[in-house]
C-alpha cells in the first residue's frame, strides 16, 4: 500500500529523511501519526525512526538537542520546527512496569517495530510513501480492532500504561479490544498500582474525552482497572452511570470533571480530596469546585444573575454546555446576554470601596466592611440597588443600622 499524497506534515519533515536516506541510513514516519494519516485523522506529532545511532544524526543536522540521548531520541531543529528523530531499538526486560533495564540500538526496522505497544502504532511510511506493515496493522485498522503486538501478556508487563493507553484508543477510535489483548489486560490491570499517577491522569483524562467513551469505560470497568486508579474503587456504578451519558465529545478537561464528580454525588471537600489523589492542578480543581454545584443548580432552575456572577461568563457557558448529557437543551447565547447585561461583573466595580465605607461609618475597623460590601454587591447585582456612591452609602447605612450594636 501507497499514501496517495503526504499530509503537510510529512512534507515538512521530508528534507531530513531525504538526508537521512542520502547518508545511506534507513528512515521512516512511525507511530500514531501514520495511524491518523490512514484514518483521516488530524495529526499531532511526526516522529522519524532511522538506522543511523544518535551520533550519526547528530553529524548530519547541524542544530540539535538531546531531548532522550539514553533512548536514541535526538531532536533536530529545521528554520521552520523541530523533529524527533528516533534510532531503532529493542529493549531488556523492564524491572519497573514502566522503562526499560537496558536499550540497545539496532540498524533493523522490523526489531524496532516489534517492541511497539499495538499493531496499529506498529506501521511504518519510507519517503515514497510505501506503508510498512509487519504485524498486520492495515488489517487491523480496517476490521477496527485494537490488538498488542506479539504477545499482549509481554507488551503490558513492559509498561502497565498501555493498559490504559488501549482503553484511550478504545474510547477515541471506538475500536474494539482483540480478545487476547483484553483478557492480558484484565489478569494485570492490578500492575497500574505501579504506574505513577501523574501518567495515569493523563490516560484517564483522554479516555473521559473520547468520541466512543461509553465503550472505553465500559472497557475500563470491566477489566477492573479502575480499582487501581486514585479513589475509584467504589464507585463502578458512577462509571457506569458516566458511560450512559448520551452526547457528543466532552470537549475540554474541567468538563469531564465536572461531569464525573456531579455523578459520583462529591460535595466540595470531597471533590478537592478526590483530584488531589489524581495530582489534578489547584486551578483545575478550584474551576470544577465552582461547575459541580452550579451544573446542579441549572439541572432543576434557570440561571439567576447572582449565580451567573459568582460563576463567571467562560465557566458558565461550560456548565450549560453540559445540560446535553442530561437531555435538556443548552441556551449557549441565552448565557452571554445575560452575563452581558449584569450590573457589574466585578466587586470592583462597585461605586464605593472599602475605604468609602470605613470612612462614611464611625465604627472601628473589622470583619463588617467586608459583610457590607457583600451585601451592597448582591443587592446591586440582582437589580435591587443602582451602582451609584449615594445608592449604595444609603443602602449600606439603612443595614448598618440593623447589623450592628
Amino acid at each position: 500500500m501507497k499514501l496517495e499524497a503526504f499530509p503537510l506534515e510529512f512534507q515538512g519533515a521530508m528534507p531530513i529523511l531525504r538526508k537521512l536516506q542520502d547518508a545511506g541510513y534507513e528512515a521512516y514516519y512511525v507511530g500514531g501519526s501514520v495511524r491518523d494519516i490512514l484514518l483521516n485523522k488530524p495529526i499531532h506529532d511526526v516522529d522519524i525512526a532511522t538506522s543511523a545511532f544518535p551520533a550519526e544524526v547528530k553529524e548530519l543536522f547541524p542544530r540539535t538537542i538531546d531531548v532522550g540521548i539514553d533512548h536514541g531520541t535526538v531532536m533536530v531543529i529545521t528554520k521552520e520546527t523541530t523533529y524527533e528523530v528516533t534510532t531503532f531499538r529493542t529493549e531488556s526486560t523492564y524491572q519497573d512496569y514502566r522503562r526499560p533495564d537496558h536499550v540497545e540500538f539496532v540498524r533493523s526496522l522490523k526489531e524496532d517495530l516489534k517492541r511497539r505497544d499495538f499493531t496499529i502504532n506498529a506501521l511504518a511510511v519510507g519517503i515514497d510513501g510505501t506503508v510498512i506493515d509487519l504485524f498486520d496493522g492495515l488489517a487491523d485498522l480496517r476490521n477496527k480492532i485494537l490488538r498488542a503486538v506479539g504477545n499482549p501478556y509481554e507488551r503490558f508487563h513492559e509498561d502497565a500504561l498501555r493498559m490504559m493507553r488501549a482503553l484511550r484508543f478504545v474510547s477515541h477510535l471506538g475500536f474494539t479490544l482483540e480478545p487476547d489483548t483484553f483478557e492480558a489486560i484484565q489478569e494485570y490491570h492490578s500492575l497500574l498500582a505501579k504506574i505513577s499517577v501523574e501518567r495515569i491522569n493523563v490516560e484517564f483524562v483522554k479516555l473521559m474525552m473520547g468520541s466512543f467513551r461509553e465503550a472505553g469505560l465500559h472497557s475500563f470497568v470491566e477489566s477492573d482497572c479502575y480499582i487501581y486508579c486514585p479513589g475509584l474503587r467504589n464507585y463502578r456504578e458512577g462509571l457506569l452511570n458516566f458511560a450512559k451519558l448520551r452526547g457528543p465529545a466532552i470537549p475540554t478537561e474541567r468538563q469531564a470533571w465536572t461531569l464525573l464528580m456531579t455523578l459520583l454525588d462529591f460535595d466540595s471537600a470531597a471533590i478537592r480530596h478526590f483530584m488531589k489523589e489524581w495530582k489534578c492542578s489547584n486551578q483545575l480543581i478550584k474551576e470544577v469546585i465552582q461547575m459541580v454545584p452550579a451544573l446542579q443548580f441549572r439541572l432543576e432552575n434557570d440561571w439567576d444573575n447572582w449565580t451567573l456572577y459568582q460563576l463567571g461568563r467562560e465557566l458558565a457557558l461550560s456548565v450549560e454546555y453540559l445540560l446535553q448529557y442530561f437531555e435538556q437543551k443548552p441556551n449557549l447565547e441565552k448565557v452571554r446576554l445575560l452575563y452581558q447585561f449584569l450590573p457589574i461583573y466585578s466587586l470592583k466595580d462597585l461605586a464605593v470601596k472599602g475605604n468609602e465605607v470605613m470612612e462614611n461609618f464611625d465604627y472601628p475597623r473589622g470583619p463588617w466592611i467586608s459583610t457590607t460590601l457583600n451585601r451592597l454587591e448582591q443587592a446591586v447585582v440582582a437589580g435591587k440597588l443602582e451602582n451609584n456612591k449615594r445608592a449604595l452609602l444609603n443602602f449600606a447605612e439603612d443595614f448598618l443600622k440593623k447589623e450592628m450594636p
